[in-house]
């Protein structure tokens, strides 16, 4: 099963449900913005990717909405085939400069929001096949002016999705956010965590397939606790009110998001180096920021 092409219906199947939970957190997010009185919706932009002699490359579909609520938010889901560099396959888990292939699908999510007492969030989940197969993503939030009880309720969700499937992940997976979303040059974290996980790898030892089962089922059980925390902490503070001083300390710590994306996120150095959409990586940039 270390072929790629034995993956092709496994990888549908992943690409479906990507699919699928980005439909119904668009449509919960512009739900939100009618709350707010806003008719805010996302923007949908298809894009191809390009590789020389790859006559499949693949591609995928940019959503934006700016709203009332959301200041800024994409939601991108994209499939793309193909081979990495010789020096780029080195760092990925199963490629190597002689079996650079890959496919790789997933969901990518970013929202800054207007009011800075409502935290901005992040969430991916993908699956990539290379010599390998194996899941990955999480969820962290990011909020400008913590909230201990908002903080407390995102964790305690996610612990629940890792207790189902596995007693090990909750604690593994958010250390695992602890350490990855942390800026050495600023000596903090990026947010508040959540969780991150990789290498969920597919093939079981007996060369069985029940292995890509279990992590699907998780990976879609992470994106379906997304979709059930976040929009309740909108909603609680999106109609707070704020001050000049908030808006700076939001301004403030956008800079700080936007220095990890920029130097250290492996999302964004992935799809610079295989070739994506460059609207569709950088959409994780705040809409506006300050360094002062």
């Amino acid at each position: 099963m270390n072929d790629m092409t034995d993956w092709a219906d496994h990888t549908n199947r992943a690409k479906e449900w990507f699919e699928t939970l980005r439909t119904q957190i668009c449509n919960e997010f512009e739900s939100i913005e009618r709350e707010a009185g806003s008719d805010a919706a996302f923007a949908f932009t298809p894009w191809d990717r390009q590789e020389a002699g790859n006559d499949d490359p693949g591609g995928g579909v940019q959503g934006l909405m700016k709203g009332k609520v959301f200041e800024k938010v994409g939601v991108n889901v994209s499939t793309v085939r193909g081979k990495f560099s010789p020096e780029f396959a080195a760092s990925i888990n199963g490629a190597s400069a002689e079996n650079p292939g890959f496919t790789a699908t997933g969901i990518s999510l970013v929202a800054h929001m207007a009011n800075p007492h409502v935290p901005a969030v992040h969430m991916n989940t993908r699956f990539l096949t290379t010599g390998k197969a194996w899941f990955g993503g999480g969820a962290d939030l990011n909020p400008p002016i913590p909230y201990a009880d908002d903080t407390a309720e995102f964790h305690a969700a996610f612990r629940a999705a890792c207790a189902a499937h596995n007693p090990t992940y909750y604690e593994k997976f958010k250390k695992w956010a602890d350490d990855y979303f942390y800026i050495p040059h600023r000596q903090c974290h990026r947010g508040v965590g959540g969780i991150f996980y990789d290498h969920l790898e597919c093939e079981d030892a007996d060369g069985t397939e029940g292995a890509f089962d279990r992590n699907f089922a998780f990976t879609q059980d992470v994106g379906k606790t997304f979709l059930d925390i976040y929009p309740k902490l909108v909603r609680r503070r999106m109609q707070a009110d704020f001050t000049d001083a908030d808006k700076l300390q939001q301004l403030e710590w956008r800079g700080r998001y936007a220095e990890f994306n920029l130097v250290y996120d492996r999302g964004t150095l992935f799809g610079l180096k295989t070739g994506g959409n460059i609207d569709a990586i950088l959409m994780s940039l705040p809409p506006e920021a300050v360094w002062t």
